[in-house]
C-alpha cells in the first residue's frame, strides 16, 4: 500500500531571542529541520542555506532501494556543507557558522533519515512515542557512558554543547537509517527549543491530539510556556492513505529563517495562538539588518536577522579568528612582567628599611633586611659589625642574638647592641663599636664602653 504525508510546520522566534536561527521544510516527500549555530557568525544563514540545498530532495524517489535513498540523503547533506564553505570563503566574517540537520526522505512506504547534531525526530505509533535519532552532544556521550541520567542531562551546564554539525569545514558524519511506515503513524521533527524543555510524556500527550496543524501549534505553545529560551521549530506529519490527501494539501512549507514569506494558514495568525488553550507565543518582531555588499547574490531572499552577542556562539562553532592575537598576547605578557617587577621592587624597598641584631663569625652584628631564611635567597646582609663577642654574653643573651633580635629602626638596633655590651662579662676592657660594612657614609655615634671602673672590683 502506498501512503502519503499530511504535514504542518511552524517556527517561532521565542520569547528571548531577537532573531530566528531555525529553519524548517515540509513537503510531500521530504521533512527537514535545521538549527543554526554561531550567534554573531550568522547561524540563521547556515540553517537557511542548508534547507535551500536539502529541499531539492523533495521529489518522489526514482528508486526506492535503501542504498539509493541513503545516497541521495547523504549527497544533499554534502551539498549543504559545500555551500556553507563557499559562503565562508566569500566572507571570512562568517567563519564559525554551522547548523544541525535532521531530515527524512519519504518514498511512499518508508522514511530514510539523515541526522547531524541535536535536532530530533520522534515516531508516535500506537499511542507510544519513540525518539528515533540520537543527539550528537556532550551530555549524550555522558549518558552513553552511564555517568548521568536523561533527567540530569536536561539541567547539565553543557547540555547545549554539540559535537557534530554542518560547518563547511569538517566532513559530514551523519547517522543514516530507514524506518518502515504504518498507516496512522505520526512523525515529529523539532529543534532543541522544543525537545529541550518537553519530556517524552508531554510530547506524546500533545501528539495524541488533533490534526498536524493543531499538534504543531500546541507543541510550540507548550515549549514557550515551559520556559524555553531558544527558537522553536516543529514539523508534524501523519502517514495516511494516499486517497485521503488532495493536491491542495501537498504544498511545500518553508518556515523559520529560510522562509521567503511568513506562513499563511487557513486561519488568521492571531487565532493561531491567542485563545488557543491559553496562549500567545509572545513572538517578537525580528531585528532587520542591512545585507553586506559582498554577500549580495549569496543570500537567499529572506529576512536577515542578527544578534551581535549571542550564547549560540559557544554552542558548537569555533569563534572567528581574532585580529592581532599575537600582539595582544605579547602586550599582556609585558604588562604581567611589569606588574611582577613593580611588586618585587616595592617588596625590596620595604625590606631595606628593616633591621635586626644577629650573629656573624661569633660577633654581634646589625643586619639590614628580613630576619627569615628562604633557601637560595638572601633576604638580609650585614650592615654594621661590632666587637661584642657572643663568647662574653650569657647563654640567654647569646641564644637571643643567634635567633635574631628584631628592631623597629637602625637606632633601635644600635640600642640593643649597647645593652648587650653592658651585659657582657668584664674580665677585660671591651668596647662595642658598630662598624659599617655596607654603607661607609653612615656613621654610628657614641660607642658603648665597658671598663673595669664601671663596676665594683673584687679583691682576692
Amino acid at each position: 500500500m502506498a501512503f502519503r504525508l499530511r504535514y504542518a510546520a511552524i517556527s517561532d522566534v521565542g520569547r528571548v531571542r531577537k532573531d530566528n536561527q531555525d529553519s524548517g521544510y515540509a513537503g510531500p516527500w521530504l521533512l527537514a529541520v535545521c538549527d543554526g549555530v554561531g550567534g554573531a557568525a550568522r547561524g540563521d544563514l547556515a540553517s537557511a542555506t542548508a534547507i535551500g540545498q536539502l529541499r531539492k530532495l523533495d521529489a518522489k524517489p526514482s528508486s526506492t532501494a535503501s542504498d539509493d535513498m541513503r545516497s541521495a540523503v547523504a549527497g544533499a547533506l554534502h551539498r549543504a556543507n559545500d555551500r556553507i564553505a563557499e559562503l565562508v570563503d566569500d566572507d571570512p566574517a562568517l567563519s564559525g557558522t554551522s547548523t544541525t540537520a535532521t531530515l527524512a526522505l519519504f518514498d511512499g512506504t518508508k522514511l530514510t533519515f539523515g541526522h547531524v547534531g541535536d535536532s530530533r525526530a520522534y515516531l508516535f505509533r500506537d499511542d507510544e512515542i519513540r525518539q528515533v535519532t540520537k543527539d550528537h552532544t556532550f551530555v549524550q556521550s555522558l549518558i552513553d557512558e552511564g555517568r548521568i541520567t536523561d533527567e540530569e542531562a536536561r539541567t547539565h551546564p553543557h547540555r547545549n554543547l554539540i559535537l557534530k554539525a554542518i560547518d563547511g569545514v569538517h566532513d559530514i558524519d551523519a547517522d543514516m537509517f530507514d524506518i518502515d511506515m504504518h498507516q496512522g503513524d505520526r512523525l515529529l521533527l523539532c529543534s532543541d527549543g522544543a525537545s529541550g524543555v518537553l519530556d517524552d510524556g508531554r510530547l506524546a500527550d500533545i501528539l495524541s491530539m488533533g490534526t498536524p496543524d493543531y499538534a504543531a501549534v500546541e507543541l510550540v505553545r507548550a515549549s514557550l510556556e515551559a520556559g524555553t529560551n531558544d527558537n522553536v521549530t516543529c514539523i508534524v506529519a501523519d502517514v495516511v492513505d494516499e486517497s485521503e490527501v488532495g493536491p491542495e494539501q501537498q504544498q511545500p512549507m518553508t518556515v523559520g529563517s529560510a522562509a521567503d514569506l511568513k506562513r499563511r494558514l487557513h486561519v488568521p495568525k492571531t487565532n493561531l495562538f491567542r485563545g488557543h488553550r491559553a496562549g500567545d507565543t509572545g513572538e517578537l518582531e525580528p531585528v532587520k539588518a542591512e545585507i553586506p555588499d559582498n554577500l549580495t547574490g549569496n543570500i537567499p531572499p529572506f529576512a536577515i536577522e542578527t544578534d551581535p552577542v549571542d550564547p549560540e556562539e559557544a554552542r558548537y562553532a569555533p569563534r572567528p579568528p581574532r585580529r592581532f592575537l599575537l600582539a595582544r598576547r605579547l602586550l599582556a605578557a609585558v604588562a604581567l612582567v611589569g606588574l611582577v617587577w613593580m611588586a618585587g621592587a616595592a617588596a625590596y624597598s620595604w625590606s631595606q628599611q628593616q633591621y635586626f641584631v644577629g650573629e656573624q663569625d661569633g660577633s654581634v652584628t646589625i643586619f639590614r633586611g628580613l630576619n627569615a631564611d628562604v633557601p637560595g635567597i638572601d633576604l638580609s646582609h650585614a650592615y654594621q659589625t661590632t666587637n661584642v663577642s657572643l663568647d662574653r654574653l650569657s647563654d640567654y643573651d647569646a641564644s637571643t642574638v643567634r635567633a635574631g633580635i628584631d628592631a623597629d629602626s637602625l637606632a633601635d638596633a644600635q640600642r640593643a647592641v649597647k645593652r648587650l655590651a653592658a651585659n657582657q662579662s668584664l674580665d677585660e676592657d671591651t668596647t662595642a663599636t658598630p662598624t659599617e660594612s655596607a654603607s661607609p657614609s653612615d656613621t654610628v655615634s657614641p660607642t658603648a664602653t665597658a671598663t673595669p671602673t664601671d663596676t665594683a672590683s673584687a679583691t682576692p
